[in-house]
């Protein structure tokens, strides 16, 4: 029986391409900026983000907590929605290494935080208060559903923050899958971010690392911390010149990856007993709950059983991530056997 992994789009391995490219990269010692491999990365991601600089970095997490640390100081508020991957999927580093109070807003199912909450929620400058120095967005949303935040919105948010003297940065470890799904340039999506980071181990397939990007200034006090938290690489190009192939190569494809999310989610909904709502699947995440009779964990230990991989995001949902290494004949095979459990 061969297993389909829907667990993740981090499962993609990368391709012969990337391969080739790892074993014959020009290698230099990154922590003295004399890789040429990862330099041209950088130069490439702050190039298709629309900003000056950009730092390499082992990943999303870690590109995360730097831009946290890099424009807050102990003690200061960062907003953010209740569903983001900073809270709940980032081992609490903000707080525990950064020193920052998170403090959220609801999410609702689209991903957004009410832009009147944001401004509401900014602290006004009192003895009492810490003071709020940064709001996070994230996009796409991974516990919403993968969905995508349009280039309006986050220039709404970001002119809230700015107004107020407050930064915005944007976890947007799937942003390619939101320019693709929205039809719009990316550098648009980050246009109104003080920093943004994404992934190129998840969709866009290759092995490892994020990229941080913002202004020079600001990558350059990024690059400190990146080493004050063990993040300094040395021949990093191997792992970078699969980096610059997923960025120049693989962007595109992901319109198969969320063509076969809709393909799922169209066949979850036929099947007698099963939650979702296809219209909301805009990108690579199907969220979807199990028969009434059936607890999501029972459903989860069963299909890996039955050679289907998917993972637990918490009550009664289920998770399946579309991904490279997901064919149409895959998503097939998977409603079968869904069927064959039922």
């Amino acid at each position: 029986m061969n297993v389909i992994d829907l667990r993740s789009d981090t499962v993609t391995l990368p391709t012969e391409e990337m391969r080739e490219a790892m074993y014959k990269a020009k290698l230099g010692d990154d922590v003295f900026g004399e890789d040429p491999t990862v330099n041209m990365l950088e130069k490439i991601a702050a190039q298709k983000m629309g900003k000056e600089a950009s730092l390499f970095t082992p990943s999303g997490t870690m590109s995360n907590l730097i831009a946290v640390m890099a424009q807050t100081r102990h003690g200061n508020e960062v907003i953010l929605g209740n569903q983001a991957h900073i809270l709940w999927n980032e081992v609490g580093g903000a707080a525990a290494l950064g020193g920052v109070v998170l403090r959220t807003i609801p999410n609702d199912e689209s991903g957004e935080i009410d832009p009147a909450q944001v401004e509401a929620t900014i602290r006004a400058i009192n003895i009492h208060y810490p003071p709020t120095t940064l709001v996070c967005l994230e996009n796409t949303h991974n516990r919403c559903g993968g969905a995508a935040l349009g280039v309006d919105y986050t220039r709404c948010i970001g002119d809230i923050a700015h107004r107020h003297g407050v930064r915005l940065h944007i976890d947007g470890a799937r942003i390619f899958n939101a320019a693709v799904a929205l039809d719009v340039k990316v550098s648009d999506l980050a246009s109104s971010a003080d920093s943004i980071s994404f992934c190129i181990s998840k969709g866009l397939s290759a092995p490892v690392g994020s990229l941080l990007c913002g202004s020079t200034d600001l990558i350059k006090n990024a690059r400190k911390i990146r080493k004050m938290l063990g993040g300094g690489m040395r021949q990093a190009g191997v792992l970078a010149a699969a980096g610059i192939i997923a960025l120049e190569k693989m962007v595109d494809r992901l319109r198969k990856d969320h063509a076969n999310a809709q393909r799922l989610a169209l066949g979850l909904a036929e099947l007698k007993g099963f939650s979702i709502t296809t219209e909301k699947i805009m990108t690579n995440i199907v969220i979807f709950e199990p028969p009434p009779d059936m607890e999501a964990c029972v459903f989860i230990e069963k299909m890996a059983e039955m050679g289907v991989q998917f993972t637990y995001p918490g009550g009664r949902k289920v998770r399946a991530v579309t991904h490279r290494m997901i064919s149409c004949s895959d998503i097939d095979t998977v409603l079968k056997r869904i069927s064959q459990l039922l």
